[in-house]
């Protein structure tokens, strides 16, 4: 069977020409040779429809691979926009989709676990306030008695077939949003900065620069030459700063230490100003702020005009801590006046609904805001470059500025949740808005950033920026509100308790009497509410980055010690060659003039 099978196998490689002289001339019977050209014919027809199948998987997987990237949303404006402005332009766009897709997320799990059984089941809800239009830009009026706010949700438990608890969908549904937002934030970030940090030199040489920094995804000629340029400056910028005299680094850091005294000054100075305005119920506040972060970071870009630092990345960062500074600040100060003022007014009766209304409306005049800023600092700096004043070009397009600007936006809908769990809607419109708005200003106005820095190290920063300053204050923010705050005691789904953790503790002991919940109780008692349990996830989290630390520090070391390997083989190397070459140059040479051999003496 084995000799027949190793027959078929040899005879399958041939010709149709080859196989019958083969089997032609074969030792056997005829029903023999019927069956081997029989099994041939068959192996053949196998292999037919093997190929054509795969043929038709590959095809289907190709099909299906453009039918996702057909319907992936903005996938060929996200294409379009890489190849004329480069990946450092549009990491800005994939930003913005990865947050749009956030607030979607979280539209859909608020809306399906909080509002839909209040609307079906619960009690109506209706308002004895007419709709006027105004309540679009202030939030208040109509909008106070709907489900966009938290005072008109229930305390109900739902009895339809199933209890339903109000309180406990409205608590964990929060809860468990927040905590899947921190392990997606906590994973990218981790990948990010695996991918593009771990692994790679801490400063960028001119040779990558020169030989590994180029953006293949840019496809315009002006473009092209534009980035050309850029390398050839930034290359040119590196050797100047290495001749920089001892009297030329100090002025530099004089105005870098005056500029940061400045920028801190005006931080600092908003914050203080702004702390003194009472009137949190109007426009007036919201204008502000807006007016802030629109006015604020073109000093700060006034500020960089007159730094001189020795890369692109540093220019961006410094810029980038200044903003995130000044945001924060002002969030410090608006959040301290909620937590600490508006909750403790008795005037209001929902005060919750209260700070819901003052950050739809920092949420809406931010977007007016944003929009503004486009027309006036892109379109018109666009038409004074290109008309007025043509030295001056059209305006570049600021990436840092721009993101911060969406990492804004998403913290006030982070902070918001808990008390408009309808805010995310607002969100979703205002990126998708914002999206086409940036597009059509970016592709009318502007042009690429003559400066650009790795994307890939930008877009890992700015993960890092929405992660560690402005995630962990919102989910601070809301934890402290659920914890410490007494809610209102006529609205919402807390009223009557005296924190709005209490909806856990009673749920709780009410499985008490419950058998078989006594492990669930046990876990609540000692280890959720155990300051301990924490201290110890703490330490574990502590000593695991510890250990990643030390195994990325062993990893740039023995990275380095390869290189230096590869060094020391090259002189060796080199050394072995000049020996070869000397010894070649020593060897006895046969004289053909006089017929004998000259022998010269050498040494190693």
């Amino acid at each position: 069977m084995t000799d027949e099978q190793n027959l078929v196998k040899e005879l399958v490689g041939m010709s149709t020409l080859e196989q019958t002289r083969a089997i032609r001339e074969l030792t056997m019977s005829f029903e023999e040779k019927k069956n081997i050209r029989w099994i041939i014919n068959g192996t053949k027809a196998l292999a037919v429809v093997q190929k054509w199948l795969c043929q038709f998987f590959r095809r289907c997987s190709y099909t299906m691979r453009s039918a996702r990237q057909a319907l992936e949303l903005w996938h060929g404006i996200m294409k379009e926009i890489g190849g004329k402005f480069g990946t450092s332009v549009l990491t800005y766009f994939l930003f913005l989709k990865w947050l749009l897709l956030f607030n979607i997320f979280s539209f859909v799990v608020n809306f399906s676990f909080i509002t839909v059984p209040l609307l079906v089941y619960g009690p109506n809800i209706t308002s004895n306030v007419s709709f006027r239009g105004l309540e679009l830009l202030t939030g208040a009026g109509y909008f106070t008695h709907t489900v966009m706010y938290y005072g008109a949700y229930s305390n109900e438990t739902l009895r339809h077939g199933v209890e339903y608890n109000l309180q406990l969908a409205y608590f964990f549904t929060i809860v468990v949003y927040m905590v899947l937002c921190g392990i997606a934030l906590t994973f990218s970030m981790a990948s990010s900065f695996k991918k593009n940090f771990v692994l790679v030199d801490p400063a960028s040489t001119s040779a990558w620069q020169l030989l590994c920094s180029w953006d293949f995804s840019l496809t315009g000629e002006k473009t092209v030459t534009q980035r050309k340029n850029n390398l050839r400056e930034s290359l040119s910028e590196k050797a100047q700063q290495k001749l920089l005299t001892l009297r030329e680094k100090l002025k530099h850091s004089g105005i870098h230490l005056g500029s940061w005294l400045v920028s801190t000054a005006l931080v600092a100075g908003c914050a203080s100003s702004f702390s003194l305005q009472q009137e949190a119920e109007t426009l007036l506040v919201p204008f502000v702020v807006s007016l802030m972060n629109l006015v604020i970071p073109l000093f700060f870009s006034l500020f960089n005009k007159f730094e001189h630092y020795s890369n692109n990345r540093s220019q961006i960062y410094s810029q980038v801590v200044r903003n995130v500074l000044l945001r924060m600040s002002i969030l410090g100060v608006l959040c301290y006046h909620w937590m600490n003022e508006v909750s403790q007014r008795e005037s209001f009766l929902c005060w919750e609904s209260m700070v819901g209304q003052a950050l739809y409306r920092l949420v809406i005049v931010d977007f007016l805001f944003l929009m503004l800023g486009s027309f006036f600092g892109e379109f018109l700096r666009n038409v004074i470059g290109t008309k007025l004043h043509r030295r001056l070009g059209p305006p570049e397009f600021d990436v840092a500025r721009n993101v911060l600007d969406l990492i804004y936006a998403q913290t006030l809908a982070w902070i918001g949740l808990y008390f408009s769990p309808l805010l995310p809607s607002i969100q979703i419109l205002k990126f998708f808005i914002l999206f086409y708005l940036k597009k059509v200003s970016l592709t009318q106005n502007c042009q690429p950033p003559c400066r650009t820095g790795r994307a890939a190290q930008m877009q890992t920063i700015f993960i890092f920026l929405l992660f560690i300053p402005f995630y962990v204050g919102a989910i601070s923010i809301v934890g402290y509100t659920a914890w410490s705050l007494n809610p209102s005691q006529n609205c919402g789904p807390f009223r009557g308790l005296d924190r709005s953790f209490s909806v856990v503790e009673l749920w709780m002991a009410g499985l008490q009497t419950l058998p078989g919940s006594g492990w669930a109780v046990w876990i609540f008692e000692n280890i959720i509410k155990s300051e301990i349990f924490y201290f110890l996830i703490t330490l574990i989290i502590l000593a695991i980055t510890y250990v990643f630390y030390q195994l990325i520090q062993g990893r740039k070391m023995l990275i380095d010690l390869l290189k230096q390997r590869i060094v020391n083989e090259g002189k060796d190397k080199s050394f072995l060659l000049d020996k070869l070459q000397n010894l070649q140059k020593s060897r006895p040479k046969k004289d053909t003039k006089h017929g004998r051999v000259c022998y010269q003496t050498f040494s190693l």
